[in-house]
């Protein structure tokens, strides 16, 4: 199965992202949250990110767009993300926002399913 990076808008800068079935957090550059509020978190963290291990002590919330769409998410500002598929990411999209907005991935052809964005109507439990 390949990775899937695309483009996206976190609040309104361009953003290469990374969508991972496999991290729980979404995580995002600090440089994109110079005018986001971060909140400390009641209780400090460690989680694995990349093959190293960070301390989760604040978290944000953010506006951005997948493919023109809107959604908004809690994540975990960070200073670096790495590469993936020869991309430097500025994103880690994880399994926490992917539920929240119904985002799946398929494989077979590495696309986004974006049905639960387009249609912006969920079912609260």
């Amino acid at each position: 199965m390949g990775r899937v990076i695309r483009t996206i808008e976190i609040e309104g800068h361009s953003a290469k992202a990374l969508f991972d079935t496999g991290t729980f957090h979404t995580c995002v550059l600090r440089r994109y949250l110079q005018n986001v509020p971060t909140r400390p978190v009641s209780k400090p963290y460690e989680v694995p990110l990349g093959g190293e291990t960070i301390e989760v002590r604040e978290r944000a919330l953010i506006n951005g767009r997948i493919e023109g769409l809107d959604f908004d998410t809690s994540v975990v500002p960070v200073d670096s993300l790495g590469k993936a598929n020869g991309h430097s990411l500025d994103a880690i999209i994880g399994a926490i926002t992917m539920d929240a907005w119904e985002i799946t991935i398929h494989p077979k052809n590495d696309s986004l399913g974006l049905e639960g964005l387009r249609r912006r109507e969920f079912t609260e439990y």
